[in-house]
């Protein structure tokens, strides 16, 4: 019986010891420098490319989401049109909290200073300028050439705005899941010069795929890492709601199934309307101020990847659950 005892104290110390020194070994870590190429990606003058970008920026890649100035949150909400850029949301995880960045052209707090090649690696390859890893909120690795480039275009159209964001701030849980698990994440496969614009499927899974990032919210992730654990588009726990852990978030099953999708017997004109309505669930995180200006070839394109793709049987329910 002692001999299991000493077995045990010493097992337990060791593991503390483990422990301890995988968050030491985080904190000292999590910073480290990553290599990436600069894409030979450079901005326009030209009108269509700018107009292209800005729609791009405020509707389907929803950039001012996360990037608006201070004090605008509630016009974001509901669609309007912002002078964005000041950056600073905070994004809360078990490990800590990281802002978003001012990305207007002021040199000293945006990016003013960056290149457009910086500006495009960060996008395509998760990247920042000091070659440490972006938290991969952004998830625009496969975006076509000519959006990125549409994206750079309006971003140097912007005024500079001075506001310093607050310095990302880890625990040791965050340093050491920076350190052992976010790594940049590299295109898929050589990205599109363009992607030709129409109503077709592969067209809405380029834009629910690559520019909205449907997957990022309706596929269920780790709370911890972020990591995808659930099927693709096929719903689960997002997270829980903001300043009530009492309840929690879930993102509706999106696949074809015939028992448990969410918009399986939606009509197109009962999907564009929903859309056009814009938030309804005031704790949904899903950016329905920006969606809602999508236009009918964009929505008719994803409502078409939606019902192409493999169905998932798995029943959510409510998107606002008491936590168990």
């Amino acid at each position: 019986m002692r001999k299991l005892v000493r077995i045990l104290k010493w097992s337990g110390l060791l593991l503390v010891v483990a422990i301890l020194c995988l968050f030491v070994a985080g904190s000292i870590l999590y910073n480290k420098k990553y290599d990436a190429p600069i894409p030979d990606l450079h901005a326009s003058k030209d009108s269509l490319v700018i107009s292209k970008g800005k729609h791009l920026v405020f509707t389907t890649a929803h950039c001012v989401e996360c990037h608006f100035k201070p004090g605008d949150s509630l016009k974001v909400v509901s669609g309007e049109e912002v002078d964005m850029a000041g950056g600073g949301f905070p994004f809360k995880f078990p490990g800590g909290v990281f802002y978003a960045s001012n990305i207007s052209s002021d040199k000293e707090t945006g990016i003013g200073n960056y290149t457009d090649g910086e500006i495009a690696r960060m996008l395509r390859y998760g990247i920042k300028r000091d070659g440490s890893v972006l938290i991969p909120a952004m998830e625009y690795q496969n975006l076509s050439d000519e959006d990125i480039i549409a994206i750079i275009s309006y971003l140097r159209t912007l005024p500079p705005v001075v506001h310093k964001v607050p310095e990302n701030d880890f625990n040791l849980l965050g340093k050491a899941i920076l350190a052992f698990l976010i790594r940049p994440v590299n295109p898929k496969s050589t990205p599109p010069v363009k992607v030709l614009t129409d109503t077709t499927v592969e067209y809405g899974h380029y834009i629910a795929e690559n520019v909205s990032n449907c997957k990022g919210c309706h596929t269920e992730r780790s709370q911890n890492t972020g990591e995808y654990i659930g099927e693709e588009l096929a719903g689960g726990l997002f997270e829980p709601v903001e300043n009530d852990p009492t309840k929690l978030i879930f993102a509706p099953n999106l696949t074809p199934d015939p028992q448990t999708g969410h918009i399986y017997n939606w009509s197109f004109e009962q999907f564009k309307n929903r859309f056009v309505k814009g938030k309804l669930i005031p704790q949904s995180p899903m950016p329905w101020g920006q969606f809602k200006n999508m236009n009918e070839t964009e929505l008719l394109a994803i409502w078409k990847y939606l019902h192409s793709v493999k169905p998932v049987q798995k029943k959510i329910g409510a998107v606002i659950q008491d936590a168990k």
